[in-house]
């Protein structure tokens, strides 16, 4: 459905809000299934650095799509095509959930029997994590990280940017009201201006 809303609008700007909306919301749905991992990496890289990635390209192309002069309906075709595809190849797999699935009969029984032995770390998720899976798990903290960092050189521009903004109306306010001030002493006279005490 959001494909769909994504698909269908002009507005780029637009796009690129539902496309980080539809992240977070994937983050949430993984973190409810505690797959908390593949939660961080979804909200950091889907709702974080790739919104931001987009957000910026935005500067570059503009708001909004220019209307196409071409119909593409040969993209449209191997996008079905591949669509269909993976599709049929996802009918071979097992059933979710199956006992007798592969991962089940071959790899989840080894790491149960043999991580103690191997690794020497007791919890076995994180024997998983740390070695059996450890370059994933690596490039999943540079991923991280390095969204981490765009995020953080957002937010410092931001700040930077609101605070010259606060300076800016600063200024503004006071030279307004000095220009009021002066405007209703001009209308005194320019050469008398008497003061009576109270």
């Amino acid at each position: 459905m959001t494909a769909i809303a994504m698909l269908r609008m002009r507005d780029l700007f637009a796009v690129v809000m539902l496309s980080g909306i539809y992240s977070l919301i994937s983050a949430s749905l993984f973190l409810d299934l505690d797959a908390v991992d593949v939660a961080f990496t979804e909200a950091a890289v889907g709702a974080g650095i790739s919104t931001l990635l987009m957000l910026a390209s935005l500067k570059l192309v503009g708001r909004f799509e220019n209307k196409s002069r071409y119909k593409p309906a040969l993209a449209l075709g191997v996008v079905l095509v591949t669509g269909a595809l993976l599709i049929y190849g996802t009918l071979d797999m097992p059933h979710f959930g199956l006992a007798d699935a592969p991962a089940h009969l071959h790899v989840a029984p080894r790491y149960i029997k043999d991580s103690m032995a191997e690794i020497g770390i007791p919890n076995i998720v994180t024997s998983v994590l740390a070695s059996y899976r450890g370059f994933d798990t690596l490039g999943e903290v540079v991923v991280v990280f390095t969204a981490g960092i765009g995020m953080r050189t957002t937010l410092s521009a931001l700040g930077i940017m609101i605070g010259v903004a606060a300076v800016i109306t600063t200024i503004a306010i006071a030279n307004g009201a000095k220009a009021a001030v002066e405007k209703q002493l001009s209308r005194l006279g320019s050469n008398l201006l008497t003061i009576y005490p109270q």
